[in-house]
């Protein structure tokens, strides 16, 4: 084996040790004020960026997989109730939401890394929460509406995507990405040396 793959190969595990450590550490931090801080999304955009798409789908897989492990033990409890409801759908969901989110992210920085380092791993920050959370939202509404009935307590499905999805939880997201964007691209840089 070149030293180039078993460079990559440890890099990617890193980075997979890292999406483990930081899903399960986020899962244990109550919201502040209601607003989730997850910081898992940036080694999926790192990975992407550096090592490509294909190491942006296995780490954004890595993601799904602890996911799915917090619904089926009821870490996390929202999730439990989407297990419950359906256990194959609740897999094909947080998989996809995340693998797509790594794959989304690869493309986006690869199509825009020629012009602008930093401008490419801007956007793919951006993206990435963006199609994470965009992904679990329609499949929610295509096959989870008691569940989310059920998370708005009575009150409006779509009042509580948009604030509860969206507002308390891909908003702090996407925030998070753009803020450590110039970091990432930094060490992208560095990695790839």
């Amino acid at each position: 084996m070149k030293r180039n793959q078993i460079q990559k190969m440890v890099g990617i595990a890193l980075l997979m040790a890292l999406v483990l450590v930081m899903q399960t550490i986020g899962g244990m931090i109550p919201p502040i004020g209601g607003v989730s801080i997850s910081l898992v999304l940036i080694p999926i955009v790192i990975g992407a960026a550096v090592y490509g798409i294909g190491a942006g789908a296995l780490l954004g897989a890595t993601f799904g997989v602890i996911v799915y492990i917090n619904c089926v033990t009821g870490a996390d409890p929202g999730g439990a109730m989407v297990f419950h409801a359906n256990p194959v759908l609740c897999f094909l969901v947080v998989m996809a939401k995340g693998i797509l989110a790594g794959v989304v992210s690869g493309v986006v920085y690869r199509a825009l890394s020629g012009k602008n380092a930093y401008l490419a791993m801007f956007v793919a920050a951006l993206v990435c929460p963006l199609v994470n959370t965009g992904v679990f939202v329609v499949c929610m509404l295509t096959f989870f509406v008691d569940v989310l009935a059920a998370w708005a307590g009575g009150g409006a499905i779509l009042g509580y995507v948009l604030t509860g999805l969206i507002l308390a939880n891909m908003l702090p997201e996407v925030l998070i990405n753009i803020v450590f964007s110039p970091a990432s691209a930094r060490i992208a840089k560095a990695v790839k040396k």
